[in-house]
């Protein structure tokens, strides 16, 4: 078996002493921090299929987090330097309010982290005045929403509508990843793009900061 496959088969199978000893093996081996982002991204889609085939519980699914959150610990010191060398921020980014899921959001930013990118992470039930307090603290550029839930599309528009009367629009790129969103969402609430995959919002990210240097 492939080291790519024992890594995945590691984390899906939330066998944490292994995942971070394959992580520590592939660092030596010279695989990029993306690379082994990804391959521990796709462990954790099959810990959600499991998940949904109720053959893991809600435990197993914060020990899948608490083995990404060890494995990002190890990889940090080997991230690159593509954007934001003097610590500014890059993109701002939280889980809406009244919404806590963040298994989806913090992939991304483990990814976007595994390649330079400085994220300022406002955690989860996000309310929208704490949004634009974090665009206003940062001075970041793109501002990343994530939404799991239906009822909370609402306040996604809020967010917007206020960076819209704070005078920051023009000054920040917009946008909303999660299951439920599509184009129609994305015109209702405003946002300037859309997303429902980690890896395609990573390389949107990658694309607006660049055409913003």
């Amino acid at each position: 078996m492939s080291m790519k496959k024992d890594l995945i088969n590691a984390v899906a199978d939330l066998e944490e002493e292994k995942a971070l000893t394959l992580v520590r093996e592939k660092i030596e081996n010279d695989i990029t921090p993306l690379e082994i982002v990804e391959q521990c991204q796709l462990g954790v889609e099959i810990v959600g299929k499991r998940y949904s085939d109720r053959t893991y519980f809600l435990s197993d699914l914060i020990m899948s987090e608490e083995i990404l959150r060890c494995v990002m610990e190890i990889l940090a010191p080997y991230f690159p330097k593509e954007h934001g060398d003097d610590g500014e921020i890059d993109i701002v980014m939280g889980t809406i309010e009244g919404d806590i899921h963040d298994l989806g959001k913090n992939l991304v930013i483990y990814l976007l982290k595994s390649v330079g990118i400085n994220v300022y992470d406002l955690g989860v039930d996000v309310k929208p005045e704490e949004f634009v307090k974090g665009l206003e603290e940062t001075g970041a550029s793109v501002l990343g929403i994530s939404v799991l839930l239906t009822f909370t599309i609402n306040e996604v528009k809020k967010v917007i509508d206020l960076i819209s009367e704070s005078d920051l629009r023009d000054e920040v790129t917009i946008i909303i990843g999660g299951y439920p969103v599509n184009q129609n969402i994305k015109e209702y609430t405003g946002a300037d793009y859309f997303e429902t995959d980690a890896n395609n919002a990573v390389e949107l990210v990658k694309d607006i900061l660049e055409e913003n240097f």
